[in-house]
């Protein structure tokens, strides 16, 4: 926990509160899966959606679906007519992303991609108002590299667990390599001319990254 939990509990108590699917689907999560702290949870959620909602996005992509929770919270901020796609690497997970996404009447403006998404990505013929990169912290840089490539100006990048549990406050040894990628994605991302970021100390870090 990066913040003290009395404070945590605060901010949680004055956040709009989560609704009735995503507090189902959180504890489905729980009991059901393996790592439930991957969930994105309702603090980090909420903002998901609120940015989506500001941006109203036509097409998404998100690369780490999991079971759909963060997937549900960006998809609600689509444009009419817009769609979501969400690349996940482990196939027996999706049934759970898949069944949520029905019962949030997302089913026609979801793609689920199963896969690897370095692979996947380029072969998306899209252009993205919106991305989420949740997912092998020794790959972020390359999801950058290839997303940026699919956005507009003014297209927002958002990177999940960028100060993973505090660990980029310390000298990353060799044999800590998804440490040593974070802290080369957090340093490209201020370095990079095409972009303009700033990093939120909400959970576990979250950056958003402006395309210019």
């Amino acid at each position: 926990m990066l913040i003290d939990s009395r404070l945590e509990e605060y901010i949680l108590s004055n956040t709009s509160k989560e609704d009735p699917l995503l507090a189902e689907l959180r504890r489905e999560t729980h009991l059901k899966v393996l790592n439930p702290r991957m969930l994105s949870g309702h603090p980090q959620g909420k903002l998901l959606e609120m940015i989506s909602k500001m941006l109203s996005p036509n097409k998404i992509l998100e690369i780490g679906t999991y079971t759909g929770y963060s997937g549900i919270c960006l998809a609600r901020g689509l444009k009419k007519g817009g769609h979501l796609h969400t690349i996940e690497v482990n196939d027996e997970i999706t049934r759970f992303p898949k069944k949520y996404f029905e019962k949030a009447g997302l089913s026609g403006s979801t793609t689920i991609h199963c896969g690897d998404a370095l692979k996947i990505i380029p072969a998306l013929n899209e252009t993205f108002d919106l991305v989420f990169i949740d997912a092998d912290k020794k790959q972020y840089l390359d999801y950058f590299n290839l997303c940026i490539k699919k956005m507009p100006s003014g297209g927002i990048l958002l990177a999940d667990n960028v100060l993973w549990s505090g660990k980029v406050l310390k000298q990353a040894d060799i044999n800590d390599p998804e440490t040593q990628s974070i802290l080369e994605f957090n340093k490209a991302m201020v370095s990079d001319s095409r972009v303009e970021t700033i990093i939120l100390p909400i959970r576990d870090g979250i950056s958003i990254v402006r395309i210019v």
